[in-house]
């Protein structure tokens, strides 16, 4: 009995804080029907999103594509097929490493932040003052986070992409001695517009998983400071883990 209880108790707990994200996007999306939709606030938060993330999000993307054209060296060479590690790193970044390591970034970045500003808030009854002042906190708090990361994301991913093939092409051209013209001919030579777009897609699929785990960890903290660490912890984590199972959902669905 006291095994079962313990499974029991479990599958509540998972089902409780799993049920957590379809009710705050509910919330959120029954917002977006009507005014106010405090632009103010969104600019602000797209600010915090995309500027304050370029740093972490460029030098991750350039050092990812220099191991690129390194790895993919060290492998072609073998093969006498060095010619290929344009089209490798143009692919790979353009498909899979420059959303899914951006979306990594801005998670740990972005994702925590949300949790701990909006854990903080519900723990000091801050949320709370603002019902008593007649303010929506999902329209004013969540809606504006949420739309933020849902539109920088691609932008940062389209930045990402850019250095992170710059960072291939430098260690290539004045590393491996390769020929820049026909580094440049290679990187664009097998690429389509779905390689592209589907790392777009992606990005602002990314986008809205970090928001809403995120802002819904926060919103509905408890238990003070050990709790607004622990949902910062778990908004990370999940962010992560949804991260890499909705990349691989997508590329199935995409690519198949």
């Amino acid at each position: 009995m006291l095994i079962l209880q313990s499974i029991g108790a479990a599958v509540e707990r998972l089902a409780h804080a799993f049920g957590l994200y379809p009710l705050m996007m509910g919330k959120v999306l029954a917002r977006m029907r009507k005014p106010p939709w405090f632009f103010s606030h969104i600019l602000r938060q797209c600010e915090k999103v995309g500027v304050q993330s370029l740093p972490v999000a460029l030098l991750t993307a350039v050092f990812t594509g220099m191991v690129m054209a390194l790895q993919s060296w060290v492998a072609f060479h073998r093969f006498g097929a060095e010619s290929m590690i344009a089209t490798v790193v143009s692919l790979s970044i353009l498909r899979e490493l420059g959303p899914v390591l951006v979306g990594l970034m801005v998670a740990g970045r972005v994702g925590a932040s949300f949790a701990a500003e909006l854990g903080t808030m519900r723990v000091t009854e801050q949320i709370d003052a603002l019902w008593t002042l007649s303010t929506d906190p999902v329209r004013y708090l969540i809606m504006p986070r949420l739309l933020a990361v849902i539109v920088m994301m691609p932008l940062l991913v389209v930045l990402a992409d850019a250095v992170g093939m710059f960072g291939g092409y430098v260690i290539s051209v004045h590393v491996l001695d390769q020929n820049p013209h026909t580094y440049i001919r290679n990187s664009y030579e097998y690429l389509e517009l779905i390689d592209f777009y589907s790392g777009l897609l992606k990005a602002a699929v990314f986008g809205f998983i970090i928001g809403l785990v995120s802002c819904a960890e926060g919103y509905y903290c408890a238990g003070g400071a050990a709790g607004v660490g622990k949902a910062t912890t778990r908004a990370v984590v999940i962010s992560a883990m949804s991260i890499l199972i909705a990349d691989y959902i997508l590329t199935a669905w995409i690519f198949q």
